[in-house]
């Protein structure tokens, strides 16, 4: 799939000069006014240059104005398809939005993470992932914030097929842990901003020590993304109400998905028994869905299912 011309300007906005970048802040405010604008009349309004323009265009992985004008073109009628199939004008929230229309926008906000991460992935750097954390002596998972979270959910499902894996939230233990890899180890670091501090601290350890290392973030250039011998990228999308920290961890999620799927695909028998053995382990500790609509009790051992 051909990565969106939106997504690339935005994966590629730390990098950028300041011209640059306020060229590329006119160009994801406005689309239009690259649509209806000459590359002279778009140095204009960006008061800059023609030559800005162009080396703007070459920074976000386009030859010249034609051909940036062209994925615009492109990547606006797919925004627009998007934005009707959920019936939102403007997927920006604003404070008199009713429930529906936040709901409505953060479902559109979420979804086109995933739809775009999915188009922008590099499929021969997941496969490359998912052959080395298949024949892992051990896999360390790292992330802070809300990527903790994505960082346990891989770990829980790697923990569930069987493959030794460990995600620690104290920085001391996860430092002491990425210390023990070793070459046929794998190291993987999840960052959306791909600045974190700890993240990038982790891989370090962990490439000195042999292992692979494996970064998740939102952005490529990022020196998280650089640490690594293999990354794989997110497409979150910043929003006035922060919601750029929920969409990133969806996106997040989504890659844990693809990864743990692919790797499913390749091993699939021993994995199924593995996840029927560990289903079966916890069943004891459910209760029996009751016949009536009464209130559970925790007086005596719930039956097992």
């Amino acid at each position: 799939m051909v990565p969106d011309v939106f997504v690339a300007i935005r994966q590629r906005m730390p990098t950028l000069s300041k011209t640059e970048r306020r060229v590329a802040e006119l160009v994801l405010a406005d689309p239009d006014s690259v649509l209806h604008s000459t590359v002279n009349e778009l140095a204009e309004l960006c008061d800059t240059s023609q030559a800005s323009i162009a080396r703007f265009c070459r920074a976000v992985g386009f030859v010249g104005y034609r051909e940036f004008r062209m994925a615009i073109a492109a990547a606006n009628s797919r925004e627009e398809t998007a934005r009707n199939h959920f019936r939102v004008a403007d997927s920006e929230i604003s404070p008199t939005d009713s429930a529906l229309e936040v709901v409505t926008k953060v479902a559109y906000q979420e979804a086109r993470a995933i739809e775009e991460t999915a188009r922008a992935l590099d499929l021969t750097a997941l496969d490359a992932i998912v052959d080395a954390v298949r024949g892992a002596a051990r896999i360390d998972i790292y992330g802070a914030g809300s990527s903790g979270l994505t960082a346990q959910d891989l770990q829980q499902k790697l923990h569930r097929v069987g493959l030794t894996s460990f995600c620690f939230g104290d920085m001391h233990i996860a430092l002491t842990s990425f210390a023990l890899s070793r070459p046929g180890c794998v190291a993987i670091a999840i960052s959306h901003s791909g600045v974190t501090l700890e993240a990038i601290q982790t891989l370090e350890i962990a490439h000195q020590a042999g292992a692979t290392t494996v970064a998740i973030t939102n952005f490529p250039e990022s020196p998280l993304a650089v640490m690594a011998d293999l990354v794989l990228t997110t497409s979150a999308r910043e929003t006035r109400y922060r919601s750029g920290a929920m969409v990133s961890r969806i996106a997040q999620m989504a890659l844990v998905d693809f990864l743990v799927v692919r790797l499913l695909q390749g091993n699939y028998d021993e994995a199924n028994e593995a996840l029927r053995r560990t289903y079966d382990a916890v069943q004891s500790h459910r209760l029996p869905y009751p016949r009536a609509a009464t209130r559970p009790s925790l007086k005596s051992p719930p039956a097992r299912d």
